[in-house]
This record gives structure tokens, sequence and C-alpha cells, in this order.
């Protein structure tokens, strides 16, 4: 197989390239990355050089490259991990999310179409079915509920997803949707709260924690997101949709008071800042029909995934302080400079 991988620079799209190339070795991938704040070179490097491996720069709304690209390739799969993600920047730029997250799509839609791609899979999010109440630890997401995103982030998500699945009705491509929990691991870009809390640990700085840390996440080790696409992208009927969740949830002030257990820190670190507007209360996922139709299962609980993680950021310092630039700063001054801390 011929897999062009969108994003694959970025924290999942690298450990996606990583379980494939291991997992399928025949397989040969492309990866296409923007190299944007969030993509880092840095993460293929295991991979330049490789006979079934080549890196392509440029975005997956640049109709006219990506044209070319399936032109010359001949994809079999493409995978689409190419994405705006961080909710905060999309409060402050909601365009750009558009941008990549809805018109890119459109983009790539539009060549696997007219090139025949065997299987387009779209990788989504939980965040585009909304929020569940706290105090209802009952109820969790399923395939068949409507989307209420809260954010332009998970609005341009739920608009991916959507388009889609309308090239599929519309036109008979062979698309399949997932959509995941919160992911962490190795590799992963630190705005977000996992490595965001390792790394400010790590210099003893303050920890910001909007509210009071009650937002309720439902935790997935990066690899098992991985398998579980390879297998969705492989195995399952075309135009279904798959959610993919950890069993893992866990409130945000019970994920960093783990860090600093793990770090050997104090929780004098943890600040309690202004919340985010619009911040949903609980994600939680049922993946049973995963389970049930493709026999996937997480191989990592959530203290396993988190020791994991936080030895791997502790051994690659080097990477930190080479993504840690001055977009990364800069972004962390507008998103939690003007929070007033409680």
């Amino acid at each position: 197989m011929k897999i062009l991988v969108t994003g694959g620079a970025g924290f999942i799209g690298c450990n996606f390239i990583d379980y494939e190339l291991e997992k399928h070795g025949e397989d040969e991938i492309v990866c296409l990355d923007a190299l944007t704040y969030a993509g880092y070179m840095g993460n293929l490097n295991a991979y330049i050089g490789l006979p079934n491996f080549r890196f392509v720069k440029g975005r997956i709304e640049d109709a006219e490259l990506v044209d070319r690209l399936f032109a010359e390739e001949g994809f079999d799969f493409v995978a689409n991990f190419a994405a705006e993600t961080h909710v905060d920047r999309s409060l402050i730029d909601p365009a750009g999310f558009l941008t990549t997250n809805v018109i890119g799509t459109q983009v790539l839609l539009d060549a696997a179409r007219r090139y025949g791609v065997s299987r387009f899979h779209q990788v989504g999010t939980d965040e585009v079915y909304g929020d569940l109440p706290l105090d209802r630890p009952d109820l969790r997401f399923v395939e068949t509920l409507a989307l209420k995103p809260s954010s332009p982030y998970s609005a341009s998500k739920a608009s991916a997803d959507l388009l889609a699945l309308a090239y599929h009705r519309s036109f008979g491509l062979a698309v399949t949707v997932s959509r995941c929990s919160n992911n962490y691991g190795p590799c992963q870009f630190p705005e977000k709260l996992i490595p965001l809390m390792i790394t400010r640990a790590l210099r003893d700085e303050p920890l910001p924690v909007y509210g009071v840390g009650a937002n309720v996440r439902d935790w997935l080790y990066v690899r098992d997101h991985c398998a579980a696409i390879d297998l969705i992208m492989r195995k399952a009927a075309v135009g279904s949709v798959y959610n993919i969740g950890g069993d893992e949830e866990h409130n945000n002030l019970n994920v960093v008071r783990t860090i600093l257990r793990l770090l050997d820190k104090p929780e004098t670190l943890i600040s309690f800042v202004t919340d985010r507007p619009g911040h949903d209360l609980r994600y939680a996922m049922d993946a049973d029909k995963l389970k049930t139709e493709l026999g996937w299962r997480p191989s990592v609980n959530f203290e396993e995934g988190m020791k994991h993680t936080v030895e791997w950021y502790l051994a690659n310092k080097e990477w930190l302080a080479n993504v840690m630039n001055a977009d990364y700063r800069q972004s962390c001054e507008r998103i939690y400079g003007e929070k007033k801390v409680r």
C-alpha cells in the first residue's frame, strides 16, 4: 500500500507513521506537512532516507500541490491528521482553523475522488459532540449523537467530518471517520495540558489550571490511538464512524497532580487561573462499536502511560528546547498571560 499521511510531523501523525512502518514495513509512506509551529521535522528524523518514506512540505489547502502529489504517487490510502487543533488558539484566530480544517479537508477529498483513492480516513475528535454534565457519569458519547461543537476548533472538525461523510454519500468515496478522546504520549507539542504541565514543572514555573480543575477528559495513550486508526482504515466498512476512547476519565486537577507526583514536585506549583470561554465540562467516549466490530482494546492504562510520557520528556530535553520556540512562548503569553490567578 502507498499511504499519504497528512500532518505527519505533528504529535499523533508522527506516532502513526512510526506505527505503520513498524507494523507494515512493506508499505510506502508519504508525509505531507506544512511544518507550522506544531509540526517538527525532528519527529521524522528516524525515517528520512528510508526507501519507503518521503517527506513533502506543504499545506493541505494548496490545491495545486495536492493535485500534483496525488498524480505523482497514486495513493491507495489517505490518513488525514493535518489540522489546527488547540482550542485556545481557535478562540484567538478562528479563520486559520476553518482554512486548514475545512477547506484543506475539501481539497484532499477532491483529490482522493479524482485519483481513485481506495480509502480516505478522516481523523476527528470527541470535541465535536460538545460536552456532558459532571453529575451524570453514566452518560457517554456514542457515534449517533448529534454534533454540538463548543469552539471554533471543534466546529471546524465537525465540519470536516460531515464533509467527508457527504463525499461518501454523494460521490461514493470510500471514507471512514474516527473520533478520539484526548491523546497523550511522546512528541506532543507543549501547549497541550500534559506536556505543558511537564515542561513548566521541570522549570519550577507555575502550572496554570483553568477554573478549579474540575473539567473531565477521557485519556488515551497515543500508540493505542494509532493502532485503532490502522484497524479502521484497513478493516472497517466504508462510511463508518468510530469512537476511540481510553476508558480513563480524569479531571484536569488529578492529571496535574499525577505529573507533579511523577516528577517529585510540590503541589504548590499549581496556579488556578480564569477559565476559558465555553470550556467543555466533560468528555467520555463510548468505544463499544470499535471493540465489538473490530476487536480493538486500549493496551496502556493511564498510570503506565503517564509514567512512559514523563520519562520520554525527561529523556528528550533537546527536543523540548527545539520546539519551544518564539511562537510557542508568544502563544503561552497570549493564552495564559492575561489570565488572572485565583
